[in-house]
């Protein structure tokens, strides 16, 4: 598999850790930092910036997002219009064959998907995560490194939960809402809300405009 990432930054490179994991052949790392052109990241070069990906289009390459900031990746999906995406399991991680993964989510090293777990498109799940029996994960969601999803647990679009977060069995964390580092959701945290603690307690609305 000849493939491209899009992020060289601290998550691309365990995303370009993965892909190498799995044998894929990694052309390039595309990023809009200047800073970054030129450099090299675990031994792939950073090519340039995202607006080169149509070069690799033509090559026949397939693509992952190696974003970690969930706005950010949504509005990458729409401007890569056209490409091939590549879902990723790393060789250490768990998958059940009942589970399914949506195309350009990526499964990192000793994470964990039971049963009848469903993942959307464009997910993150970091590594150490667990993602227990009939769970729901929507599109664009990054469940950061040790989160643990108790069963039948539904992430909505968007959400992103901070490492180590636990959600307890059948609840709910809403579009584009943030639960902090740490946190234990024992009730449902609204759509565009930020919540924290232990246990997680809603603070503010967050901005609805995506």
């Amino acid at each position: 598999m000849r493939l491209v990432v899009v992020g060289a930054g601290g998550h691309g490179k365990v995303v370009l850790a993965t892909a190498l994991e799995v044998g894929a052949e990694v052309l390039a790392l595309l990023d809009d930092d200047p800073a970054k052109w030129g450099a090299s990241l675990l031994g792939v070069p950073v090519a340039g910036p995202v607006s080169l990906f149509e070069r690799f289009v033509q090559e026949d390459a397939r693509f992952v997002l190696a974003i970690g900031e969930n706005r950010l990746r949504r509005r990458l999906t729409v401007l890569l219009d056209g490409v091939r995406w590549v879902t990723l399991v790393h060789p250490r991680a768990y998958v059940h064959a009942t589970a399914s993964l949506g195309e350009g989510t990526v499964v990192f090293a000793g994470a964990v998907v039971q049963p009848s777990a469903r993942i959307g498109r464009h997910a993150i799940v970091n590594t150490g995560v667990v993602v227990e029996h009939d769970c729901q994960v929507g599109d664009w969601v990054h469940l950061a490194s040790g989160v643990r999803l108790a069963g039948g647990v539904e992430i909505a679009e968007g959400a992103f939960l901070g490492a180590g977060v636990v959600v307890i069995p059948g609840k709910r964390v809403g579009r584009w809402s943030t639960v902090g580092a740490g946190g234990v959701v024992v009730r449902d945290v609204p759509d565009f809300s930020l919540a924290y603690g232990v246990p997680a307690k809603v603070q503010r609305r967050l901005q609805e405009e995506l």
